[in-house]
Order: structure tokens, then sequence, then C-alpha cells
């Protein structure tokens, strides 16, 4: 199963599920609403809007409303893609089959113990990316790209059976990574 949000002004917050589903909670209105779909095992979230020219005019819906809190159990989605202007996205320790995909626009990316099989693709402009991936630093093939910012991974690393690529533009990128136990017999 995938899972895809695609919005505008939104914080999102991913949680751990305290079941084997998948829970999406959000405020909606009527000139402010969202298409939600499951076709073929993607689960897509999109901002969809009624607005006049003139609802643009003034100050932003209260913060409360424009949170989406999506509880995701471990391990269940092979991918997981967002993407949010004007606000934060934040994860707890998840694993994904595949892989994650985050681009912010004015907001940052924070997340905990991230574990993939494949592939971590983080953008953000206008804010930090910061937290801990699950596994070695040889594990992964790294492309860091920065401007206006400070970064602890290297530009480019060959090698590694995963890919992380991260691009900051006004903002600091700080990744640590924590390798994972292995068993000897």
């Amino acid at each position: 199963m995938e899972l895809q949000i695609e919005v505008q002004n939104r914080k999102i917050e991913i949680l751990p599920a305290t079941d084997d589903k998948i829970h999406l909670d959000y405020a909606q209105s009527s000139k402010e609403f969202y298409d939600i779909t499951l076709t073929d095992g993607v689960l897509v979230m999109t901002a969809q809007d009624a607005k006049e020219w003139t609802d643009f005019i003034g100050t932003s819906a209260d913060l409360a409303n424009r949170t989406i809190r999506v509880q995701i159990p471990d391990g269940v989605l092979a991918s997981l893609t967002i993407s949010t202007t004007n606000e934060d996205v934040s994860l707890p320790a998840l694993s994904f089959e595949q892989g994650i995909s985050i681009n912010v626009n004015n907001g940052n990316i924070i997340f905990e113990q991230l574990a993939v099989g494949r592939t971590i693709d983080l953008v953000s402009k206008n804010g930090n990316i910061s937290g801990a991936i699950s596994g070695g630093y040889d594990d992964f093939a790294i492309t860091t790209t920065i401007k206006k910012g400070e970064s602890n991974l290297p530009t480019q690393k060959n090698g590694g059976v995963k890919t992380l690529n991260v691009t900051a533009n006004n903002g600091d990128i700080n990744i640590e990574f924590i390798p994972t136990a292995t068993n000897s017999n």
C-alpha cells in the first residue's frame, strides 16, 4: 500500500497507529476540503477548494484547522509521499518497504528513526531537514544539494544499496545514521 498527500498551507503530523489501520484526522469546510481516493493500493489525499478571490484576503485559518494528522502502522506502507507548503512535516520512527519522499516549501522536515528498503528523498525550501535514519552511513548512496545553509552530509557519496537524496535551499541539513543491530550466531 502507498500513501500520497498533496496539500498546501497544511501542517502534517505522522503518528504511529495503535492498530493495523491508517487513520486520517483533518478539518474541512465548504471552501476548503479534500479529495481522498483509494485505487489499486494507493491512498491519495489532495487539497481542493471552492474559494473566490476575496477569500484569499485576510488571515489564514487557525493552525488546528490546517493540521492533518495521519496515524500509520509501522511497516504497513510500501511508500509515503508528502508535499505541502508553509508548514512543517513531522514523522515518528517508522519503516517503509520501498521509501519515502517529502517536499516542503516554507517549512521544516523533522523525523525520528526512519527505515526504508530503497530510497529517501527530502526537499525543503526555506526550512531545515533534521532527523535520524535507521542503518549505517555505508548503506546509502548520498546526494546532497544545499544552498544558503549548512549540512552534515557529503555532497556526493557513492556505494550503498539504498539511496538518500537531500536538498535544502535556505535551510540546514542535520541527519544522523543509527546502525541496526545484527545477530551473530
